[in-house]
């Protein structure tokens, strides 16, 4: 019969439509059935197009989102025109695999492809090497990024594939609702990394997109018989009291769970703290752990009361070091980032070359210093400057001549115990003042200031600098300036005033406000030494940490925690190399190249001109500052964690029980009316066609009730001992049903026999199944999608 004669009670079952051909397996062959799919593909890549504006926020310009749809839109359209011509359905899905892989081939193998289009083992190596290049772009970069090459060649590859599981859900599988799971994966990368999570907007039109594609699934399984829908296995009846459409009550309540999921997700996940860059909101993805956040946004973690260990360590130094983690030395936009360079597995940390630019004429001492890591999990390595030696690491690792930086691409800092032999540069006044002429070319791009940078920068500079002659005097001048008294540390006047960060914009309110933290001393010092022409750039790491009384072989142990996180500017001179200088008062140590002669800070001193209200010496045990990262608090220092990890949780559980939970209901609602008499043997017996889909019984499209009961009845736990009594169930089950669609039962009277027939062969069904699929059926049952895609499925009444 067909789906209009089996779901209208005023019509007569008076024809039967001819069975379309079937192969062996019950797959339904000809284009009628493919080309009805094409509408579904059409509403699946409007899906994921809609979707994927929600990483609008997270890269700039809009050239990444229209190759992620040119990739999508390949995947879906040649999966459909596959389809279209009969294949296994396994073939549809490797088809979309190979669209994916002689796309990437085509746009990144830079002509190493086989045709352009077949990968060869050099296009491997470049992919890899894309690949650890966008991995690290992503991990340095902030908010909005720049979608850098290894950046496009992921969201290349995961748009492909996400559109290859969504086509494989909707249409492949027949679950429809099951095809919005993917897209969750770029509408929720946005609610873990901005303070807003994902734009609102953007999360109803995703959720309208998907209630459109359950809808035109539904209207597809209507205009023709498609195998997987269970036609011809019903029983018809009247509608219910409301006569509505219980697919579009499915698609609505499945709809809107997903907008509920969706805004819960947003509020109550908490973004990771940091920021891709120094400049900007805290909104960056994690990178280092417990130790610190990608791209830090100081601010959070200067306003956070506690921190755990990140690390100790014991040196030969005269004074304790800095510990150097990664380097800012580009702007993307008005705000710092770091420079991305392919890792050169040559560089290993057994032997690291001089810093680039240093004379043989400057004076080094030779340090040594023994570092544990605690609670610190980062690919970046914290190391004193110039380090020349590394042992003892676990992983691979290797050194960056040009940041001065050491990181690993297959390790992390976690529990690491290594030595660091180093080298403490030590240049005169004179021989920096003596540093001019050109600046080699790596350097040139130290020089550089977005357009857009605030006037004040550059005028505040050239007054702070008048009258100097030379470079290193005139970095000198601006590291008094920052730390004299016009200026005040504070930690919560930046928030308050709505200019927190380090880009040029936020320097240019700062040298106004004249109040902030380390993130505003380093970036005005820095920008200033560019618009004077002096390349500069900033260092992310900890400072030299708190003395403890442990003493062992004449080396004092220092306690380095998150608190200890700290930012600072580098500076460039030809001959010598990049210098750091302390522009932030009443924190760390001040140079002594940069001191008059005979003029010694203490560590954690100030010099002349410094704010009394500076804080104490950071050495001082009882001193409780606040520069570490928010990524170093541990679970339970955030007072809103544990509630926020209960929402997630709770929404995960709800996400999870939703399709068990659905089913269930259903079920009692039958069983419910079975008992009151409000129902008859077609709801008992559509009952039991769900659970056996649930238990994984195929429905057949051209299948009668009675050849269905027959099958039925060939289940394990419908044969053999006890058999006899359920297959008796299951026969009454199947009378009362053609009874109540050619007799027309009276209706009003309860139904005890029913649900008792009924239970019997559920359980029977049930005990006859293996222990996984009786979870499944609990979990996923199959007989929901089944329920979504058709109509009518209402209770009816005997009337």
């Amino acid at each position: 019969m067909s789906l209009r004669e089996r779901i209208l009670p005023e019509q007569t079952m008076t024809a039967r439509p001819s069975p379309s051909p079937e192969t062996p397996g019950g797959r339904r062959t000809g284009k009628r059935s493919s080309g009805s799919r094409w509408p579904v593909t059409g509403a699946l890549a409007l899906l994921l197009l809609v979707g994927m504006t929600a990483l609008g926020p997270l890269l700039q310009g809009t050239g990444w989102w229209w190759l992620m749809a040119v990739e999508a839109g390949a995947v879906f359209v040649v999966s459909a025109g596959i389809r279209s011509l009969g294949p296994r359905p396994w073939v549809v899905p490797l088809a979309g695999a190979g669209v994916i892989v002689g796309s990437v081939t085509l746009l990144f193998g830079g002509g190493t492809g086989l045709l352009w289009l077949v990968p060869t083992g050099d296009t491997i190596d470049r992919f890899r090497t894309l690949v650890e290049s966008g991995i690290a772009s992503v991990q340095s970069q902030g908010t909005p990024a720049d979608p850098e090459t290894g950046i496009l060649f992921l969201l290349c590859i995961g748009a492909g594939v996400i559109a290859v599981l969504m086509d494989a859900l909707a249409i492949t599988l027949r679950a429809p609702a099951l095809a919005g799971l993917p897209v969750l994966v770029p509408v929720g990368v946005p609610g873990l990394i901005l303070d807003n999570g994902a734009e609102k907007l953007t999360l109803v039109l995703t959720a309208a997109a998907f209630l459109l594609l359950l809808r035109i699934d539904v209207l597809g399984r209507r205009g023709g018989v498609t195998a997987g829908t269970g036609e011809g296995i019903g029983i018809a009846g009247s509608r219910g009291p409301a006569g509505r459409s219980w697919s579009v009550t499915g698609a609505f309540l499945i709809g809107g769970l997903g907008i509920i999921t969706a805004l819960v997700l947003s509020i109550a996940v908490p973004n990771l703290p940091g920021d891709g860059r120094v400049g900007g909101r805290a909104t960056g993805p994690l990178l280092f752990g417990d130790g610190v956040s990608a791209m830090v946004n100081l601010g959070q973690d200067l306003r956070s009361s506690q921190a755990g260990a990140a690390l100790h360590y014991r040196t030969s130094a005269a004074q304790p070091p800095y510990l150097k983690l990664l380097t800012l030395d580009r702007f993307v936009g008005p705000s710092w980032t770091a420079r991305l360079e392919p890792t050169n597995t040559g560089n290993t940390v057994d032997a690291i070359d001089r810093p680039p630019g240093l004379s043989a004429q400057v004076a080094t001492t030779e340090e040594s210093t023994q570092v544990v890591i605690d609670g610190v999990a980062s690919a970046w390595l914290p190391t004193p400057g110039a380090a020349t030696k590394v042992s003892g690491l676990v992983g691979d690792w290797y050194w960056n001549g040009p940041t001065g930086t050491i990181a690993s691409t297959n390790s992390s800092t976690r529990g690491q115990e290594y030595t660091v032999t180093s080298l403490a540069l030590e240049p005169t006044p004179e021989q920096l003042r003596a540093a001019t002429g050109r600046y080699p070319v790596s350097v040139e791009s130290s020089l550089r200031l977005p357009r857009s940078s605030p006037l004040i920068i550059e005028q505040t500079a050239r007054a702070v600098t008048s009258g100097t002659t030379t470079p290193y005097d005139a970095a000198v001048a601006l590291q008094e300036y920052l730390r004299g008294s016009e200026f005040t540390y504070d930690t919560t006047a930046p928030v308050e005033d709505g200019y927190d960060g380090g880009g040029v914009d936020v320097v240019g309110t700062f040298l106004e406000v004249k109040r902030g933290y380390c993130v505003h001393f380093a970036s005005a010092m820095a920008v200033m030494a560019r618009s004077l022409g002096i390349p500069a750039r900033i260092a992310i790491g900890y400072l030299p940490g708190s003395r403890s009384s442990d003493f062992i072989e004449g080396r004092d142990r220092f306690n380095v925690d998150a608190h200890d996180l700290h930012s600072w500017p580098e500076l460039y001179f030809t001959g010598i190399g990049w210098l750091p200088f302390e522009p932030t008062p009443g924190r760390g140590t001040v140079p002594s190249y940069t001191q008059p002669a005979g003029q010694s800070t203490p560590l954690g001193g100030t010099v002349a001109g410094a704010p009394s209200s500076a804080p104490r010496p950071f050495d001082d045990p009882g001193q409780a500052l606040s520069t570490g990262s928010g990524a170093a608090k541990t679970p339970g220092n955030d007072a809103g964690t544990p509630g926020r990890v209960a929402l997630i949780l709770g929404a995960l559980v709800v996400v999870l029980a939703a399709p068990g939970g659905i089913r269930l209901l259903r079920s009692r609602r039958r069983r419910r009316d079975l008992a009151r008499g409000t129902a008859g043997g077609a709801d008992a017996w559509r009952e039991l066609v769900d659970t056996a889909v649930d238990f994984g019984v195929s429905v057949r499209a051209t299948e009668t009730p009675r050849e269905f009961a027959a099958r039925i009845g060939a289940l394990p736990g419908l044969t053999g001992t006890g058999g006899a009594a359920a297959g008796a169930a299951l026969a009454r089950l199947l009378a009362a049903a053609e009874r109540h669609r050619y007799g027309r039962p009276v209706a009003g009277a309860p139904q005890p026999a029913l649900l008792g027939d009924l239970d019997t062969v559920s359980t029977r069904i049930s005990m006859g199944a293996s222990t996984a699929v009786r979870w499944r059926a609990r979990l996923l049952p199959a007989s929901l999608w089944l329920f979504l895609g058709e109509r009518g499925r209402a209770p009816v009444t005997d009337a």
